[in-house]
């Protein structure tokens, strides 16, 4: 076996907590929802790929020491959270004045590109210093330090939780694209679902603010 490969023990205990973390509601699975209930399944995906592409990046960062540096340095922790809970805060506003991806797409003032859909979905997963602190305490976990091949196993274990991401992202954006067909026949439940969007990423943006770095 590679060295780069965990052990079995060690990858099925790691895909049993990828997926309890995958189905735990978060910014990126209402922003994915969203997306896909006022776009359609495409950007529903787009919105899930560009969430994953951040997830390689947090990887990275775990993997290079770079996010410990970040978490243990006070004004770069601070300045990330402020910049998370505004853009989630931006995001709400969208959804309550403008639509934003949350009002459904024949009412909606402007239809984002899928690229557009893209840069949000990474947008909303690097800027959470939540899933920084995650990445940085709970992938070593399954790996020694003391191994050479831990960096690599690192990478291994981030792809492996994008792996496992992938189906429930699927079948999220699948069912929620259902729904848009039950919204665009109801207003009142089409506003009362964006205005809910809204106050899941504010409660999302007060649940960052929260977050506290490493002393």
């Amino acid at each position: 076996m590679p060295a780069f490969v965990p052990d079995l023990s060690v990858i099925l205990t790691f895909a049993l907590a990828a997926f309890v973390l995958a189905i735990t509601p978060g910014p990126d699975m209402a922003l994915q929802m969203s997306r896909a209930i006022n776009y359609g399944r495409a950007h529903g995906f787009a919105t899930a790929a560009g969430a994953m592409t951040g997830i390689v990046v947090h990887t990275t960062l775990v993997a290079l020491g770079i996010s410990v540096l970040i978490v243990a340095a006070p004004t770069a922790f601070w300045v990330l959270k402020i910049a998370g809970a505004i853009y989630l805060l931006w995001l709400a506003y969208q959804a309550i004045v403008h639509g934003g991806g949350l009002r459904l797409a024949e009412r909606a003032t402007r239809v984002p590109t899928l690229k557009e859909s893209f840069a949000t979905g990474v947008g909303i997963n690097l800027l959470n210093p939540k899933v920084l602190l995650f990445f940085m305490t709970f992938l070593p976990q399954f790996v020694d330090r003391h191994d050479a091949a831990a960096p690599a196993k690192l990478f291994f274990l981030g792809a492996e939780f994008i792996v496992v991401s992938i189906p429930l992202a699927i079948i999220m954006v699948l069912a929620a694209e259902k729904l848009a067909g039950v919204l665009q026949t109801n207003v009142w439940v089409s506003r009362a679902l964006n205005w809910t969007f809204a106050g899941v990423f504010t409660a999302f943006a007060a649940t960052i603010l929260l977050a506290e770095g490493r002393r």
